[in-house]
């Protein structure tokens, strides 16, 4: 309950931190003035939720997906929405009895506000005091209201939580019944923002390998029932209205390296980022090198596995996600959140959880007023201030860290696992000194 309270004020933080950029005006089409766009980037306080009210019909309450679709230049029309269709229902809810993008942000942080203190509930039933990460954390007061990802953390983190919230299932049938729950809670994860089916994979190898011999049927199970529950709540979608259901994902397909993707391949690239040849490039390199980071921390879990007898699951699922955080086109700052859970859950060292929010705060603050400069016309290369020295520092501060702690969260013990025994006395001989 304490975490929770703890939670609950730094949410608070958060959604005071958005709702500077609101009002006090408004226009006919219920958008925050004077000079909404320079104040969100000025001021440091922009988000998706309040940005997107105009621009995907959320302000003329459109339910999403039924009668939308993509143009042929790559704009979303008829409510259709850029997110899995969990989110887009969400998002349609949060907008349903407002008329402002003040309003918007309001009813979405009450929507989401539960879910953020849900994961601060579990996380200190798996992790105790290291849950304070999550529910002091810095992130969340950037990003807890920056888009719509409380949800989809709360699928993850619940997941664990299945998993591991007592001791281990006493015998094969109770861990399938877990795990089976736990792949049903990826599944809805997967239908609010992707990224937890990436979990899957280790969970059914963490099941496979427990016990005696090969729990093939088990492992199966657990890919079945996150298969299927995505599929079960997409498909209403798809009936309803294929062409927009399709639309969010191909929308994702189509999207450029380019600024609004904020990953190591604009920043380091961003001088070919015109070329049709380098994007076309990167629809492959990108997905090709995320598989291949997802491969390499899956052997290396078979490879602990061996020597320590249990598939680390956890760290695994930790590495795989910096891999696809590093490598994928597409790195949103609010993908921190996503992140900050296992800092709970994995026992890394304090210094990797000090660099990595420092950079991330200085790649938050970095990344605004840089784009302030930009719109504003003044000066903004990087030796013209702090500002772009600042954001040049998260950045690759940030992928540098993602590195280290790719490594790092496969060689530490996370909050599930049993502590390490301590080693047995040896018996002296008799007469020995």
């Amino acid at each position: 309950m304490v975490l929770c309270l703890l939670a609950a004020g730094t949410l608070l933080l958060g959604y005071l931190n958005k709702a500077r950029c609101t009002g006090p005006s408004f226009d006919e089409w219920g958008r925050s003035g004077p000079n909404y766009q320079e104040r969100s980037y000025a001021d440091v306080c922009y988000s998706d939720i309040q940005n997107l009210w105009i621009g995907r019909d959320i302000d003329r309450h459109v339910f999403p997906y039924v009668h939308g679709g993509i143009d042929s230049d790559g704009s979303l029309y008829g409510g259709v929405v850029e997110y899995p269709v969990l989110t887009g229902l969400l998002i349609w809810l949060g907008a349903f009895f407002v008329h402002t993008d003040a309003g918007f942000l309001l009813a979405s942080a009450l929507l989401m506000a539960p879910f953020g203190l849900a994961v601060a509930w579990w996380l200190g039933r798996l992790s105790r005091w290291r849950a304070l990460l999550w529910a002091l954390g810095p992130p969340l007061v950037f990003y807890a209201f920056h888009n719509w990802d409380l949800p989809v953390v709360a699928c993850a983190v619940a997941a664990v939580y299945v998993m591991h919230r007592n001791d281990p299932p006493p015998d094969r049938a109770a861990l399938r019944r877990r795990a089976t729950w736990a792949g049903v809670l990826l599944g809805l994860g997967f239908a609010v923002k992707i990224y937890p089916a990436i979990f899957v994979l280790p969970l059914a190898l963490y099941v496979l390998t427990s016990g005696s011999g090969r729990d093939w049927r088990g492992a199966a199970r657990v890919v079945g029932a996150a298969a299927g529950t995505a599929v079960l709540v997409n498909v209403p979608f798809m009936i309803a209205g294929f062409e927009g259901w399709l639309a969010s994902f191909e929308f994702q397909s189509r999207r450029q390296v380019d600024l609004s993707t904020n990953s190591i391949w604009f920043w380091g690239f961003r001088q070919w980022a015109g070329s049709d040849s380098f994007q076309d490039a990167m629809g492959i390199i990108s997905p090709a090198l995320v598989l291949l980071s997802f491969a390499i921390a899956c052997w290396a879990g078979w490879w602990l596995r061996s020597r320590t007898g249990t598939f680390p699951w956890v760290q695994v699922s930790a590495a795989m996600l910096c891999g696809f955080l590093l490598l994928h086109k597409v790195h949103s700052p609010q993908y921190t959140l996503w992140l900050l859970p296992f800092f709970a859950l994995v026992h890394v060292r304090w210094g990797w959880i000090v660099a990595y929010l420092l950079a991330d705060a200085a790649m938050y603050v970095g990344v605004f007023r840089w784009l302030h400069l930009i719109t504003s016309g003044e000066s903004s290369g990087i030796y013209d201030g702090f500002t772009a020295q600042a954001l040049m520092i998260g950045v690759w501060g940030r992928a540098a860290l993602l590195v280290g702690l790719f490594i790092a969260f496969l060689s530490a013990r996370s909050a599930v696992d049993p502590p390490p025994r301590a080693p047995s006395p040896v018996p002296r001989e008799a007469g020995a000194l």
